[in-house]
């Protein structure tokens, strides 16, 4: 992970203000261009003729590409600055996923589908790493508690498009033109929002903040990064607020990419039934993080995300059980509202600690990334294997987990 050096014009309050508005958008659009993809599984599963473990390859591979993006990101921030990269970060994910419309509609292939997926994952993966970074910075700029807004922002892209792509469904728009209008909207918001996130030069991690609270540091030399990076692997607290983060995220991305097919195959629902459910999931997201600052405020860290594994896990059996429709979206609400809060939580507790903060919200956010995007293939065996109803019963072990370890993430301070 890296922290960036001085940040000219964010000091003013209308810069820090602009700044806090362009990382906004860019969740915004990290949401939506996932989500467009997610809605529309069930249509490229019936145009490939795939089984469920096939489709679980597919997201592999955009799982790979995500873990190459975390690597890349801090060197294209390096190389870059964060204007810039978060531009060559969504123009490689709109290249992906123009391909998924190319393969999947006019090809017919499942490899150019898996390439164009991999594309995606490089891009939002990086994006991922360098949103958090300058969401942190704007945070710590402007003074308040933001991440769990920035990330509702990041569900509202996934709500929106999960509607848009519920309605390309129901109006019978091919894949291939849905994909190609969403990735050309997400390239131009970002183009133009990055205009008001003040350029510096970004430095490696290993370094201090300054005295005024800025991210400027030497530069230092890979093996001291390297050693700076390791050593919060032997930090106890942070492996328990690991486990927090790890079942939470791979709570909602699991949902992400199989609860509009679990709908369907498991429940019998249409594909644009599906992806309907889909919404409803990613807007009780939302509202879990649009409130879950102010709750987080008057309740604290470890009660909050205790009632979040018990919401979850209610959620998910009544999913999973679920005799008819209604009970159906009822557990989507209260799935999306149980894992709403785990990861902005973890940022915020794994960086409590400033010594070594960069490194520490690294190793957190790694233990983050793997789950939301490892979890979802293994859902993919499991429910060839089992039924994809059955696999769901993994995901409500992992959220009784993150539960358990939630004491790990108590304030030092409360607000």
């Amino acid at each position: 992970m890296a922290a960036a050096g001085p940040r000219p014009g964010a000091t003013d309050r209308s810069g820090a203000l602009a700044a806090r508005n362009a990382v906004f958008a860019v969740f915004f659009v990290s949401g939506l261009t996932l989500a467009s993809w997610v809605a529309r599984i069930p249509a490229v599963r019936d145009s490939l003729r795939l089984d469920t473990a096939l489709v679980g390859v597919l997201i592999f591979g955009l799982s790979v590409g995500s873990v190459l993006g975390l690597v890349a990101a801090v060197r294209l921030l390096d190389r870059f600055g964060s204007r810039r990269a978060m531009t060559i970060s969504i123009s490689t994910s709109a290249i992906g996923l123009a391909l998924v419309g190319v393969g999947s509609t006019l090809l017919l292939s499942a490899p150019v589908v898996f390439a164009g997926l991999a594309l995606v994952g490089l891009g939002m993966g990086s994006l991922d790493v360098m949103m958090n970074v300058e969401g942190a910075a704007v945070e710590r700029t402007i003074g308040r508690t933001l991440m769990p807004l920035m990330h509702a922002c990041f569900s509202l892209g996934t709500v929106v498009g999960a509607l848009v792509g519920a309605a390309a469904s129901a109006l019978s728009v091919s894949v291939f033109w849905h994909l190609l209008v969403i990735a050309l909207l997400a390239v131009a918001t970002v183009v133009v929002a990055v205009r008001s996130l003040p350029e510096a030069e970004v430095t490696p991690a290993a370094g201090k903040a300054d005295a005024s609270g800025g991210r400027g540091a030497p530069r230092s030399t890979w093996r001291t990064r390297l050693a700076a990076s390791l050593s919060v692997w032997t930090d106890g607290k942070i492996l328990l607020i690991g486990a927090i983060v790890l079942g939470m995220t791979f709570a909602e991305g699991s949902a992400n990419d199989w609860i509009a097919l679990a709908s369907v195959d498991g429940h019998g629902l249409s594909n644009t039934g599906g992806a309907i459910v889909f919404g409803v999931f990613v807007a009780a997201m939302t509202v879990g993080r649009v409130l879950g600052g102010p709750v987080i405020d008057r309740f604290g860290r470890v009660p909050v995300l205790r009632a979040c594994a018990v919401v979850g896990v209610a959620g998910l059996l009544l999913f999973i059980l679920a005799a008819g429709p209604w009970m159906l979206y009822g557990g989507a609400v209260l799935w999306g509202i149980g894992a709403s809060l785990g990861f902005p939580v973890g940022m915020s507790a794994a960086a409590d600690d400033t010594e070594n903060a960069a490194a520490r919200v690294s190793a957190v956010a790694m233990i983050g990334y793997f789950a939301f995007l490892v979890g979802p293939p293994v859902l993919g065996v499991l429910g060839q294997a089992w039924g994809i109803l059955n696999a769901l019963y993994l995901i409500l072990g992992l959220m009784a987990l993150a539960g358990l370890a939630a004491p790990a993430a108590r304030e030092r301070h409360r607000r």
